[in-house]
């Protein structure tokens, strides 16, 4: 199937890398006119060549430079949300400073970028599709994940308000709990836990293997696309089996 999300705008945040990249190429495989954000310069240039209308420098952890943008971009179908950082620790080794970025990056920034696209996804007609990247740690806490988990469950409830709010007005918002994904920060991670740090972490996945970001991104194309209308308020699960 091709030209799924054909005549869609899609602005998806933290494209430069893993999940949010892969999100990107493939709302633009689907014939989207999709807009790349992302503080790494650098890391976005190179898709334009995959097809990327454009590409775009955003903090999002800096709510006048995302009004900002938003404002210059104007109306839009799809917001895939995907920043994100995982803190390592119990609550025991969560500084004051690790949980307030953790927020900041993996909540706020929603917060950030959905308030400042809602109104011209209402006013504009047609409604929109919201997608956040939230986690199964969201769900199913791993060791040592506190933050991040807390933070994520945020997101999970965030998206489900969200969609509570806005039904009325056309506005679909659902998050993706992906399980155990490989990206380039997971195997920092992973290579941070040792030589056996990327087994440790598939043995946490019941298919023996790890996901991977093109999996994630077909469902966010899915999400983005007609094909989900008659979905919002969810939690949709990609785990490999994580939560069995």
């Amino acid at each position: 199937m091709a030209d799924r999300l054909k005549g869609k705008r899609a602005v998806v945040t933290a494209a430069a890398a893993g999940i949010g990249r892969a999100c990107a190429i493939a709302f633009a495989r689907e014939g989207a006119t999709v807009i790349a954000t992302d503080i790494n310069e650098a890391g976005i240039a190179s898709l334009t060549k995959e097809g990327i209308a454009e590409v775009a420098k955003l903090d999002v952890r800096n709510t006048a430079d995302v009004n900002a943008f938003a404002k210059r971009v104007g109306k839009i179908d799809i917001l895939l949300n995907a920043a994100g950082f995982v803190h390592h620790g119990t609550i025991l080794e969560c500084s004051e400073e690790d949980f307030d970025f953790s927020f900041d990056l993996n909540v706020k920034s929603m917060h950030r970028t959905i308030k400042a696209f809602l109104p011209d996804m209402i006013a504009g007609g047609g409604g929109g599709s919201i997608v956040n990247i939230s986690s199964c740690a969201a769900l199913r806490p791993p060791a040592n994940r506190y933050v991040y988990s807390s933070s994520k469950a945020a997101v999970s409830l965030l998206s489900r308000a969200v969609a509570l709010d806005f039904i009325t007005k056309g506005i679909r918002c659902n998050s993706i709990c992906p399980g155990t994904v490989e990206t380039p920060s997971m195997l920092d991670r992973a290579a941070a836990q040792g030589p056996q740090g990327k087994e440790m972490f598939i043995s946490r996945q019941k298919m023996g293997r790890l996901g991977t970001a093109e999996e994630i991104a077909a469902m966010a194309v899915y999400l983005g696309s007609d094909e989900s209308a008659f979905t919002t308020g969810v939690d949709l699960v990609v785990d490999g089996g994580y939560m069995l």
